[in-house]
């Protein structure tokens, strides 16, 4: 027989897990320093002009 679930509860785990995803994500993306900020958009900047430099006309 197949194990019977509570699927209010699968629902809030579910939710419970994709809660803690999304807010280890953010933590990542709003928890640093204006200096990581600004060291990452210097680095994207860098990039990008690298790519643009190496376009041919």
């Amino acid at each position: 027989m197949a194990e019977i679930i509570n699927l209010n509860r699968a629902r809030k785990a579910k939710a419970r897990v994709e809660k803690s995803a999304r807010a280890e994500e953010n933590r990542i993306r709003f928890g640093r320093s204006k200096t990581e900020k600004q060291a990452e958009a210097a680095e994207q900047a860098r990039i990008a002009k690298t790519l643009d430099d190496a376009k041919r006309d």
